[in-house]
């Protein structure tokens, strides 16, 4: 019989994409430092020697663009001079401008409405500790504890991807880790059979372990499988700000409704509206309420209420979907306003969501689980 497989991948903070992405949000910080209520879409671009800045920023603050932009390449650990990227020497042009004034109309604290139409996702389930889907969820701490390596070794580099094949049974319970992929940019002196070796004791076991497996009961391993991967970064390929949206989510678990989140202020509901979807699965499986959910939200731009709300558990639900939707509605102001107030959104934390990950991570205010109890009173069980 055919083995039931799901894979998800991730990528580190050092890809180029993740670059682009952190700068973004670097900016974005930077401008939520001084004023909580920027105005901010920044979009980035980087590429060999090079780093372009643009998109829409409405703010009272005083950012040098150039310089955050410096500090987030010298953080990632892109410092290494005639690698093609580096944080010093990188050219740097911005075309930024101001908030559009029709946008504006809809979305300004008066109005209180999304900052565009779309809708979002967020998703829960009881296959790990923080519940994440297992395959995500590895190949999030692979790519993590990659990046502690490459602050840890100087034979490594930043850029780096994973990848975890879960095998599944006809119940959806987690039987096994069947594949495991890992690949890491290097110093032309790291030796390939030294560097796997390395990579599998101290990145790959341990992240296994960390979730009750051993490495010796996985079916294959693939470390650089194609050998050398001494050029990367954005020297390798070109980075665009917000083209890892499923590296961002669920790994293609959970379905993703299309926007990005890197460089965007909580008033667009691409990104907060997708936190508190998240927020509100994660509670309901908390509650004991679901094994697994999916949580839509929909908005029209310039209306505050969304014009959706759906529960998805899947068959696992101990309640009806719909019942769960209107607990969802009953304890929850889902206007963006509401998401800003209640998640805490108008603070300099999103930085570290574009290099460590948006969901499943503890820290984040999303991630909380103080609504489970409440919850799972209001449903009688």
């Amino acid at each position: 019989m055919e083995k039931r497989l799901f894979t998800s991948e991730c990528v580190t903070c050092g890809h180029p994409d993740k670059v682009a992405d952190a700068i973004s949000d670097a900016i974005l910080d930077a401008c939520l430092a001084q004023d909580p209520g920027s105005r901010v879409a920044c979009e980035t671009m980087v590429t060999t020697d090079f780093c372009l800045i643009c998109g829409e920023i409405t703010t009272k603050a005083n950012v040098d663009y150039p310089a955050v932009a410096r500090e987030a390449i010298r953080k990632i650990g892109y410092v290494y001079p005639g690698d093609g990227f580096d944080a010093d020497s990188v050219e740097i042009q911005c075309r930024v401008h101001t908030q559009s004034a029709d946008i504006a109309l809809g979305t300004n604290d008066e109005v209180g409405g999304a900052g565009d139409q779309g809708m979002m996702f967020g998703g829960a389930c009881v296959q790990t500790p923080e519940l994440m889907p297992l395959p995500v969820a590895l190949a999030r701490a692979l790519a993590n504890r990659l990046t502690e390596c490459v602050r840890s070794n100087d034979l490594l580099r930043p850029d780096g991807k994973t990848q975890v094949s879960v095998e599944f049974d006809e119940n959806g319970d987690v039987v096994g880790i069947d594949t495991v992929v890992v690949s890491i940019m290097h110093s032309v002196d790291f030796e390939m059979e030294q560097l796997r070796k390395y990579i599998r004791d101290g990145v790959i076991a341990p992240v296994l372990q960390r979730y009750g497996f051993d490495i010796g009961d996985v079916a294959n391993i693939h470390i650089n499988p194609t050998g050398n991967f001494v050029i990367g970064g954005p020297n390798g390929d070109t980075g665009l700000t917000g083209r890892k949206i499923i590296v961002d989510t669920y790994g293609g678990y959970f379905s993703h409704g299309g926007g990005a989140f890197s460089g965007k202020d909580p008033t667009k509901v691409d990104r907060s509206a997708a936190y508190m979807a998240r927020y509100m699965a994660k509670n309901l499986v908390a509650a004991g309420l679901a094994k697994q959910v999916q949580v839509q939200l929909a908005y029209a731009i310039g209306v505050a209420e969304p014009v959706s709300v759906r529960v998805d558990s899947y068959g696992t639900g101990v309640i009806a979907d719909e019942e769960m939707t209107a607990l969802l509605r009953k304890t929850c102001d889902l206007t963006p306003a509401g998401i800003i107030r209640k998640l805490s959104l108008r603070r300099p934390i999103y930085a570290a969501t574009a290099s460590e990950g948006h969901f499943g991570v503890e820290d984040r205010p999303w991630e909380q689980i103080d609504l489970a109890q409440e919850l799972r009173g209001l449903a009688g069980k």
